[in-house]
């Protein structure tokens, strides 16, 4: 009886054990180049976003037609995608906030630029 008892915990260990390699791997499905146009109150915008994940984190790179930023505070969790791009405008910070769905080819991002605009935009994975 004590045996069988033991056997439960260790089962949950390795299916945690399981679970956690499974989104590990998943994760690992956002790298690439990714690309996006789409329409703003400044005008039509084409990003290009790299991005690299190593477990959780995500790093990368956003370059639009003004420039290339590194992104930062980047994470991805099964298929959520989050991270901030730090940009100047006419002297000024701003500060956008991506969060986003991984599906296959495309994510479909929510960018909260500052405190002024919020967008939806879908960037699809460079073949």
């Amino acid at each position: 009886m004590e045996r069988f008892g033991m056997v439960r915990p260790r089962m949950a260990v390795l299916l945690f054990a399981v679970l956690a390699l499974a989104a590990v791997a998943f994760a690992a499905d956002v790298d690439g180049t990714w690309t996006s146009t789409f329409d703003t109150q400044i005008g039509e915008q084409h990003y290009t976003y790299n991005f690299k994940a190593d477990g959780e984190k995500l790093t990368g790179t956003a370059k639009n037609d003004w420039g290339e930023r590194p992104i930062e505070d980047g994470t991805i969790k099964g298929d959520a995608v989050a991270f901030t791009e730090n940009v100047e405008f006419q002297g000024q910070k701003i500060t956008i906030k991506y969060t986003g769905k991984l599906s296959g080819d495309e994510i479909k991002f929510t960018r909260q630029v500052g405190t002024f605009a919020t967008e939806e935009i879908t960037a699809k994975r460079k073949k």
